[in-house]
């Protein structure tokens, strides 16, 4: 499970989601794999989106963060329970045979090595909640009260503004409209690129670890034009 689904339209769980469904796994034993693929690395605001929603994971994925997306790298990390039990396995049946071809390419694991050192030296961790403050707060002031922006979702420097045929109740458009993915074209002919996310209309917003606030303020305002665009073409 992602700690807060991204592509799936930016789901930031219940305070009482995770702790629930691990209550269920432990009971039950069965393992808990966290895929911070796009939550780890400080996206969140955490090293690990699992640390911001309280999950103790036994195995986590990662990949793009890990290397800030310069070189392909992914990787898998492991609890202690697993590790014990692979150690016991393989003193009992042999080596557990787990590389491949490419594993550990030095090019990738350099990268992956100085993003890390970056990140830390950097306080890329603290800036990205103060940086994600501000970015939520002009998504507030700039889509709140709009007629077409259902709702507003996010956590530190990620968020999503799904739009919506109707505020209350909360009714989606046609898909067969596009909507979002017609306010994506409009915010890029702007000078800004946004995603359409698949699920629902929903534009996200994910901008990097150095953007500066005047950056944020530009994203958020262009695209708020667009929607703009779009709600006059469909006379709202």
């Amino acid at each position: 499970a992602e700690p807060l689904q991204a592509a799936g339209g930016v789901i930031v769980p219940p305070k009482e989601y995770f702790p629930a469904i691990q209550k269920v796994l432990k009971k039950y034993d069965v393992l808990m794999i966290a895929d911070e693929v796009v939550t780890g690395f400080g996206r969140l605001g955490s090293m690990f989106g699992s640390d911001l929603f309280g999950i103790e994971p036994d195995i986590i994925t990662v990949a793009k963060g890990l290397t800030s997306a310069y070189v392909p790298l992914s990787a898998s990390i492991i609890s202690e329970k697993i590790w014990q039990v692979l150690r016991d396995g393989s003193v009992q049946y042999g080596a557990f045979g787990h590389g491949y071809t490419y594993s550990a390419h030095p090019l990738a694991a350099r990268c992956a090595l100085e993003t890390l050192d970056m990140l830390e030296e950097g306080k890329y961790l603290e800036s990205n909640l103060k940086k994600g403050a501000y970015l939520h707060q002009l998504l507030q002031e700039n889509f709140a009260d709009h007629p077409l922006v259902g709702e507003i979702r996010g956590q530190s420097l990620i968020g999503a503004i799904e739009l919506v045929a109707k505020k209350d109740p909360m009714t989606p458009f046609d898909p067969a409209d596009k909507i979002a993915i017609r306010a994506a074209r409009r915010s890029m002919e702007r000078g800004v690129i946004t995603r359409a996310l698949p699920a629902a209309d929903t534009l996200a917003f994910s901008p990097p670890f150095v953007v500066t606030e005047s950056e944020i303020e530009k994203m958020v305002t262009t695209v708020r034009a667009a929607v703009d665009d779009i709600a006059k073409e469909i006379g709202r």
